[in-house]
């Protein structure tokens, strides 16, 4: 059977996905989502308590507040599922939609010798096929082709596959007498299921990050009564945690968000003034870091537990790593239902865990709240060469306004750069694309392209210890700002100097053409 020919494929159907496809839509996508439903990690790797790590009015499409945006309560996973829903319904997105429908393998049919690696870019859309997709359908055998002059992948770094630590030989999950999963699989467990799972039990959580923390109250709140039993995590790196955006009464947006804020720190292509400038004001970055911390260490009990990283808050919110402390967290470590094990290395034995310090740990459940493998994911579907390009020395996928692979023709990632709000970072760069697409400005050539990849890493190297996220949260407006000179647009998006000094950027100010 010939293959069905379309010009746009998008993969996925999350956030990211959702927003290319209605940017896209003048294009007649098709977009290709594994499962029965739009959301991404929303959907399938949330917990019942999970909630948004920011404000309703800082994770909104641009063209699409949220009915309710001044409410101040975080939103549950469920709340942003309807969110998508309405978008999504609104602007007549799902028509594109092709449900269950799981990307197997992606080649490469377009013409080697037109990939001009030297110099100018390719031809975006040739007009002709560049990609050969193969899709399998849930609950068939039966493989479909289709071929396409562009693809979108937008399956994000989150979810799909697991990290699983390695473990020395016979200390692995397979000796340990107990169950043993990751998030992931605890994401698809229904209520009466966790209940199962947690009460009553020894439960052991690997990590210390967002999901890991949610899976330790769920637990602890499981295990209440004198017959239940306490949840330890296994906490090998700390993150600086925050209750809630103020600090000493001061909006947390201060500190950060503004072009004043952001005034503060390194960007690329900055002067030889700003660089001298920056250098200058390390005792303020500092400062502000340290007034920070000044504040956390006061209102939680961060010492108290061992908890306190030994590495400024500004590295964290640098990585894109500082999370939101649920309000009922401590109280529950306080009542001695949730402990901590700080530990770089550990293993399993029959009765649950032994660590590096000849301490072991018993166990009836271990919960590995250790991560995703979003390189894997996408290495299971680019062909060679271009899977090579995603090893990069940095440990990071060189993307070109965080969306463009110099070397790989044809092909957009949406999704993969961090921000405060991904989101917000996603659409931005899904209209970048579109207008890219429609010709409306041209790309630079390859090697400028990756001369500005690389100096946003060594950018974020600079910053933070944890700069493989690939996070431009201190630098996130210089970034948009970019992207709209790119584009044609003014960069400056504010009524008035003040507000652009002391404002907050976020997606309503992206939301039309200047």
């Amino acid at each position: 059977m010939a293959p069905a020919v379309s010009k746009i494929a998008i993969i996925g159907a999350g956030v990211s996905g959702l927003a290319v496809a209605k940017q896209l839509s003048h294009h007649n996508p098709i977009v290709f989502e594994a499962t029965d439903s739009i959301g991404g990690v929303w959907k399938h790797c949330s917990y019942s308590s999970t909630k948004l790590q920011s404000l309703r009015c800082d994770y909104e499409f641009s063209d699409f507040p949220w009915p309710d945006r001044d409410n101040t309560s975080f939103p549950s996973h469920t709340e942003i599922l309807e969110y998508l829903h309405s978008y999504a319904n609104h602007f007549d997105v799902l028509r594109f939609l092709r449900f269950n429908s799981k990307v197997v393998e992606i080649k490469f049919v377009g013409d080697r010798e037109a990939t001009d690696f030297s110099g100018q870019p390719i031809s975006l859309l040739p007009g002709h096929p560049v990609w050969e997709v193969s899709v399998q359908t849930s609950g068939s055998d039966t493989i479909e082709c289709y071929v396409f002059e562009y693809i979108v992948v937008c399956i994000g770094k989150y979810g799909d596959i697991a990290k699983i630590p390695e473990f020395p030989h016979n200390k692995g999950p397979e000796i340990f007498q107990g169950q043993v999963l990751h998030s992931i699989d605890y994401c698809k467990l229904d209520k009466e299921s966790v209940s199962n799972l947690l009460k009553g039990k020894k439960v052991a959580v690997i990590g210390f990050k967002k999901s890991a923390i949610d899976l330790a109250l769920e637990c602890a709140e499981a295990n209440q009564g004198p017959e239940g039993q306490p949840c330890t995590m296994v906490v090998r790196t700390l993150h600086w945690t925050v209750p809630h955006y103020w600090v000493w009464g001061l909006p947390f947006y201060l500190f950060y968000s503004t072009r004043s804020s952001q005034f503060l720190h390194e960007r690329p292509n900055q002067s030889f003034l700003r660089v001298l400038l920056c250098l200058l004001l390390s005792p303020m970055r500092s400062g502000v870091s340290k007034f920070i911390e000044s504040y956390l260490l006061w209102k939680l009990p961060l010492q108290k537990y061992g908890l306190k990283p030994d590495h400024p808050f500004e590295e964290d919110y640098a990585s894109c790593q500082m999370a939101i402390m649920p309000e009922n967290f401590f109280p529950e470590a306080d009542k001695g239902k949730i402990l901590f094990k700080r530990a770089s290395k550990w293993w399993f034995s029959k009765e649950g865990i032994e660590f590096d310090d000849d301490t072991k740990l018993e166990a009836d459940v271990v919960v590995l709240a250790t991560g995703y493998d979003g390189k894997k994911k996408l290495r299971t579907i680019l062909p060679e060469p271009f899977r090579s390009l995603l090893e990069y020395p940095s440990g990071i996928m060189p993307l070109y306004r965080g969306t463009i692979h110099p070397l790989i023709p044809s092909m957009a990632f949406v999704g993969y750069l961090e921000s405060v709000s991904n989101l917000h970072t996603a659409e931005l760069r899904s209209i970048w694309l579109a207008r890219l697409l429609d010709d409306k400005f041209k790309l630079p050539t390859v090697e400028k392209m990756i001369q500005q990849t690389n100096k946003e890493v060594e950018v974020s190297k600079r910053t933070t210890r944890f700069y493989k996220r690939h996070c431009i949260s201190t630098f996130s407006i210089n970034h948009s700002d970019e992207i709209c000179e790119e584009m044609g647009w003014n960069s400056w998006r504010k009524n008035n100097w003040f507000s652009e000094a002391f404002s907050p950027y976020g997606s309503q100010d992206y939301d039309k053409e200047d």
